[in-house]
């Protein structure tokens, strides 16, 4: 027998207390308790996106969530500028094209964050863009965006923002309102602590308008009908009833513990972890730019990237994540979010030590537990 221990950017550890809600007998959703849930839960949501707009859920993953902002926002032909900078960024700019919209890119370097100003230049020379769509906290890399610069920027401008927040929010703050964020997706299996199959998406005033008036072929994600639904406290279609019964609990852990609480605790863990891989010689992948998410690491040279993940799964139980596409095997990924806390970090680094050690890596073996646990004991 052996314990596993997830430290993956998704899905994250699931709470007891969330696994017993999930193994309650099913309800009917179309009844009224089914509908105080919904009203919870509905609550719940904008506390934590720090909204008081609608906040619509999708039986999907948060790509589904993706999919529903660019199809209810644009019409095919429509122009939105896209960040690119990593993986899911790039995830924004296949899904415009996929139906037609026309997508003008800011590549950013991977391990890098977009400037405001540069997203305020493209604005100005290009006044048919109607939406923005940016990350959070890009997952390749680990990178945090400065949603705050942004929303200032596009704030000003007839464009709307959108914001894919799957892998921050609950982690890291997203104050959607204050910032001018207008559309934030998300998705159920990371800061939220649950399984895959919740997508989340909350509309500002000024992205429903844009909803109304788009001309794209859409049905199953259609916003109107979610909001529709949604005022008189239900689903457009059949829900998913299990997971919506447990993120009424998630959320109630949330408001119990409180948001400014929660983003402490993140950003301890994170660190703690920085910290332990420069006690290890390891160089981080996104100093400058760092999220409270997820923590990306250069593997060492002539280290086998990937070999060093299958062995910490593989042999004791601990799942990290590698690198993706241009950075497979280059670099590894320890996340800090959800249901995670010190020792669970702890252990993943010590088990990272043993792996490294095996691979022939040369370093004063317990100091990354060492820097990480005068983190933790400040």
């Amino acid at each position: 027998m052996r314990k596993n221990i997830l430290l993956t950017p998704g899905p994250t550890p699931l709470p007891p207390k969330i696994m017993e809600a999930m193994a309650r007998p099913i309800i009917h959703h179309r009844t009224p308790q089914f509908q105080a849930v919904i009203k919870e839960v509905s609550d719940g949501l904008k506390y934590v996106y720090q909204t008081v707009n609608d906040v619509f859920m999708l039986a999907s993953s948060g790509t589904g969530a993706m999919e529903a902002a660019v199809i209810n926002l644009l019409s095919p032909g429509d122009c939105a500028l896209i960040v690119q900078a990593g993986k899911f960024g790039e995830r924004w700019t296949e899904l415009c094209k996929a139906y037609g919209i026309t997508a003008e890119v800011i590549d950013v370097e991977w391990g890098k964050a977009v400037e405001a100003q540069e997203i305020s230049r493209r604005l100005k020379a290009n006044p048919k863009i109607k939406a923005v769509f940016t990350t959070l906290c890009e997952t390749s890399t680990g990178v945090a965006t400065d949603i705050t610069a942004i929303g200032k920027v596009v704030k000003e401008t007839p464009a709307v923002l959108v914001v894919d927040a799957i892998s921050g929010l609950g982690a890291i703050d997203l104050k959607s309102d204050e910032w001018s964020c207008d559309m934030v997706v998300s998705g159920s299996q990371k800061g939220l602590m649950l399984p895959p199959g919740l997508g989340f998406i909350s509309v500002s005033p000024k992205a429903m308008k844009l909803v109304e008036e788009s001309k794209s072929g859409r049905y199953y994600f259609d916003l109107r009908k979610a909001k529709k639904a949604l005022d008189k406290t239900d689903t457009a279609f059949t829900p998913a009833i299990t997971l919506i019964i447990a993120l009424a609990e998630v959320l109630r852990m949330i408001k119990e513990d409180g948001l400014a609480s929660i983003f402490v605790r993140h950003k301890k863990m994170a660190d703690a972890t920085r910290a332990a891989m420069k006690g290890l010689g390891l160089e981080l992948f996104a100093p400058a730019a760092a999220s409270d998410a997820v923590t990306a690491v250069k593997v060492p040279t002539g280290l086998d990237g990937e070999k060093l993940v299958k062995t910490m799964r593989d042999t004791y139980g601990v799942t990290i994540a590698g690198g993706q596409d241009e950075l497979k095997g280059k670099v590894i990924r320890i996340a800090h979010m959800g249901f995670i806390e010190e020792f669970d970090i702890i252990t993943g680094i010590s088990c990272l030590e043993k792996v490294l050690t095996q691979m022939g890596y040369k370093f004063n073996l317990g100091a990354g537990v060492r820097a990480a646990e005068e983190i933790f004991l400040k």
